[in-house]
């Protein structure tokens, strides 16, 4: 079975006319097998360039967290890697030192204290990061259990059930019970209250998340440490934190420096991030970093001959590109921390006078401002009936504008919310014009009936 979007278009005929300009007149080729024969590079190009003209405009959509511009020398760097392998150390040393760099530099930035010693790797993303994170958690646990004589067959993780669907997935994969806290009321997130109540002896950690997708919330990571702190000393179990600071952790840092997340808790062991989010690298690279060598298992690193030199790996993937990583330490020393903490602050402020804007309209109730992440969520007042979220997200696609609806998770799936993320590239000026065309819309949506569209019906953004 194609892995496809749920909602894409019907498979159409086999064969893709080909317009007379290219002076293949009357030649057809087709759309899903190969070709018996080549085609011109400028052909090629132009066919492929021409449907991609029915994508989004990736600057108006305000749903995804990656990074949709980047500076033309960065572009320029990128282009100049396309052909490294990351994996292949010995044969690209000197990019292997800029990913070391990086690791370095993340490692000082969120307070471990072997910094001088950093552990951890780039990956293709922040899933795959939290995989890894995951895994040693996983590890650890067992050899705990292990040295013990105790079983090690029922491991079970920690999380509120607003995380991403990667930690469903390496739930799934490596036969960890999920312990999910649910949303209650207007919390939105894991409370520490609610994590100790579900941890045990099998528990091999606590999940975190700096900056939920849901509404850009950072979630209690010094409070749930400290609520663990006074468990071990009621139960004595010792049961480590991951931070799933997929946005958070590249945020955080530079606007809220005095907020204590990071390693400075010495119960966190491993903090993922994603270079592709507020990073402000083009998709494909994330970090992993551990708090030291003793939080990675030894075990869960393989050593490998057969590129040129014996040197480790502990990445789920084998290659990958690198041009995403020199991407990384280009923004690492062209931004430096200030220039970080302007870029971060600058989106902060552009969310948050946004959100304002939007309150202001009438119609709508914000559930988050974007103080923490540079993203906020906001919903329809509950007396009105005749249009929907979801009618409001459709309304807008017209202009060009992808502005997420989707039901919260459950215990709250009654609660249906837009939300907004202020990347870099978005400014005060685009958030004008979105208000602008929301006030455009308005009077259309509140002449409705009835509502037009509803989380089944409605042709965009899935959670």
């Amino acid at each position: 079975m194609i892995l496809k979007h749920p909602k894409a278009s019907p498979r159409r005929s086999d064969d893709l006319a080909v317009a007379p300009l290219f002076g293949l007149e009357a030649r057809t080729i087709p759309r899903h097998e190969l070709p018996r024969d080549e085609l011109s590079p400028d052909v090629t190009y132009q066919i492929i360039h021409d449907e991609l003209m029915l994508d989004g405009n990736a600057r108006l959509n305000v749903a995804t967290f990656v990074t949709t511009w980047m500076e033309p020398q960065a572009d320029k760097l990128m282009a100049e890697c396309f052909d490294k392998n990351m994996i292949d150390k010995d044969e690209y040393p000197q990019t292997a030192e800029l990913e070391s760099r990086c690791v370095a530099m993340l490692s000082r930035l969120w307070h471990a204290p072997q910094a001088e010693e950093a552990t951890g790797c780039s990956t293709t993303g922040s899933s795959e990061a939290a995989m890894l994170g995951g895994l040693a958690l996983k590890r650890r646990w067992q050899h705990k259990r292990t040295a013990a004589g105790e079983p090690t067959g029922r491991p079970n993780l920690v999380m509120g059930i607003n995380v991403q669907v990667c930690w469903e997935k390496f739930a799934n994969y490596w036969d960890v019970e999920m312990r999910l806290v649910p949303m209650e009321g207007n919390r939105f997130h894991l409370s520490a209250e609610e994590a100790v109540k579900r941890c045990d002896e099998n528990t091999i950690g606590v999940v975190a998340i700096l900056g939920s997708t849901f509404d850009g919330s950072y979630e209690p990571v010094k409070e749930i440490c400290e609520a663990l702190d006074a468990f071990q000393e009621r139960t004595g179990l010792d049961i480590p934190v991951h931070v799933d600071g997929a946005s958070g952790a590249f945020v955080a840092p530079f606007v809220d420096p005095d907020l204590e997340w990071d390693f400075r808790l010495s119960r966190v062991a491993s903090i993922n991030a994603s270079g592709h989010k507020y990073g402000l690298v083009y998709p494909g690279v994330g970090w992993v970093v551990w708090r030291d060598a003793e939080a990675l298992p030894e075990d869960l690193i393989f050593w490998v001959n057969y590129l040129g030199d014996n040197m480790p790996t502990f990445a789920l993937n084998f290659s990958r590109p690198g041009a995403q990583v020199v991407a990384q330490y280009y923004n690492f020393l062209r931004l430096g921390f200030h220039g970080y903490r302007r870029v971060q602050g600058y989106a902060r402020e552009v969310a948050t006078h946004l959100s304002g804007q939007i309150a202001e309209l009438g119609p709508f109730q914000l559930l988050t401002k974007g103080d923490e992440l540079a993203v906020f969520a906001f919903k329809l007042r509950d007396d009105i009936d005749n249009f929907t979220v979801f009618d409001v997200s459709n309304a807008l696609r017209e202009r060009g504008w992808q502005v997420p609806a989707y039901t919260f998770p459950k215990n709250r799936d009654d609660l249906a919310a837009l939300r907004v993320v202020v990347r870099r590239g978005f400014t005060h000026d685009m958030a004008d014009m979105l208000v602008s065309d929301i006030k455009r819309q308005l009077p259309r949506l509140q002449k409705q009936p009835a509502p037009l569209h509803d989380s089944t019906t409605a042709s965009g953004f899935q959670h």
